[in-house]
């Protein structure tokens, strides 16, 4: 996916001013997989393993991990689907049913995140993990 897909993409843009961050998931950080993120992006890699260490037990800062795929999950199972194409469709009606206003809330959250971690220089931040 690396080779064909993601190296390809990045070629549409200017690497030299780009991090890529993933988490410690062993099944990210395969010497493989660091080694071909380190030759595209040097010391701009966040990653187990790589040149900037993941912080352990970081939380997820991320819109996608903190919002986007537990909003998703919840919408898809609720039906309890069966089959493939119906847990496909919910998939795509649920991706499909996300308002704009509702990402401008994501991101106000988002930004709120990333402040209270520059001012916390890095600690918990349970007062706005459940603000929405």
């Amino acid at each position: 996916m690396i080779t064909n897909s993601f190296t390809p993409e990045l070629n549409n843009h200017r690497v030299q001013e780009l991090w890529f961050q993933q988490d410690g998931a062993t099944c990210h950080t395969s010497r493989a997989t660091i080694d071909l993120l380190k030759d595209t992006f040097g010391d701009r890699l966040i990653s187990r393993f790589g040149p900037v260490n993941w912080p352990p037990r970081s939380c997820d800062l991320t819109p996608r991990d903190y919002f986007l795929w537990g909003y998703v999950k919840s919408l898809v199972y609720a039906d309890e689907p069966q089959m493939l194409d119906h847990l496909e469709d919910n998939i795509r009606r649920a991706i499909s049913d996300i308002r704009p206003q509702m990402l401008v809330k994501v991101i106000e959250n988002w930004t709120s995140r990333l402040d209270y971690i520059r001012a916390s220089r890095g600690s918990h931040m349970p007062e706005i993990i459940f603000k929405m």
